[in-house]
């Protein structure tokens, strides 16, 4: 199993490409970022959990973000933790990943979510009722876009006649595509259009539960198991926790890198660091 890391790139925190190199140079495989293009004032979506962090309202854009930190790197993984992709036009927004997935040799993963901040989305023209059928018709679209020699889409909310589109990603067919979310209506997504499920980890959160309720789903939907893979986000840094995983066949657990200054991150890594071996 893989452990990685995700961390909210933010205008006031450690400076991406370090952060990318300390990770690479501790052996941790992979950097995710989350997204936010703006966060409005009202308020008027509670943040779960209580009140908003700083660090919502002040992210880095992903695939920017992400480029400095593959640039740095050698064999990092990089992905988006998660990419909200009923707020983007899904033609730019294959370009981005194409051109990352190129530009990075073959190391982005495209995590994605619907996202929960109603009014950051009614902005960008989507409503919250619909996203995840506006999701989902954008994802199968840039699927076309990045497989297709002349590519075309035709669903009710997405809609192009033939157009070239290149780059195409250097992974064939694309760069895995892992949905963000805990219940029963994503793992029927997930199975239905997406390559791996990216659950967070709560305190139900089990590995064997995990793959049970993931390969139940997969086969009532008469889709290979072994096509599908799970990673936890969030995942607690306890190595009983990791292991256990691990043996549930877990393909990768994200731990969690605080908002916090450049001296704090670098020996909060160097303790992780201890769970790699």
């Amino acid at each position: 199993m893989k452990i990685g890391v995700f961390y909210f790139a933010t205008d006031y925190g450690i400076d991406i490409s370090e952060l990318a190199r300390a990770l690479e140079d501790r052996g941790f495989a992979s950097l995710y970022v989350p997204e936010h293009t703006h966060i409005p004032t009202s308020r008027r979506t509670p943040f779960p959990g209580g009140p908003l962090p700083k660090k919502y309202a002040h992210t880095h854009d992903p695939f920017v973000s992400l480029s400095f930190a593959a640039a740095a790197t050698e064999k990092l993984e990089i992905g988006t933790g998660i990419c909200l992709v009923p707020q983007h036009d899904p033609i730019v927004c294959a370009k981005s990943v194409a051109s990352l997935d190129r530009l990075s040799n073959g190391r982005f993963v495209f995590g994605i979510g619907g996202g929960w901040n109603v009014e950051e989305m009614e902005n960008h023209g989507t409503r919250y009722e619909t996203r995840f059928k506006l999701l989902r018709e954008r994802v199968l679209a840039m699927k076309a876009l990045w497989t297709q020699e002349e590519a075309e889409f035709h669903g009710e909310m997405v809609n192009f006649d033939p157009v070239w589109s290149y780059p195409k990603p250097l992974q064939k067919p694309h760069p895995p595509v892992i949905l963000g979310g805990e219940t029963d209506y994503t793992l029927r997504r997930v199975v239905d259009f997406c390559d791996g499920w990216f659950p967070r980890a709560n305190a139900r959160f089990t590995g064997r539960t995990a793959m049970e309720r993931l390969r139940a789903m997969a086969d009532k939907a008469g889709r290979d198991i072994s096509s599908l893979s799970i990673t936890v986000f969030r995942a607690p840094a306890d190595r009983k926790v990791l292991d256990e995983y691990a043996e549930a066949g877990i393909h990768a657990a994200l731990l969690e890198v605080p908002d916090a200054s450049r001296d704090e991150i670098l020996r909060g890594l160097d303790e992780q660091a201890a769970l790699l071996r």
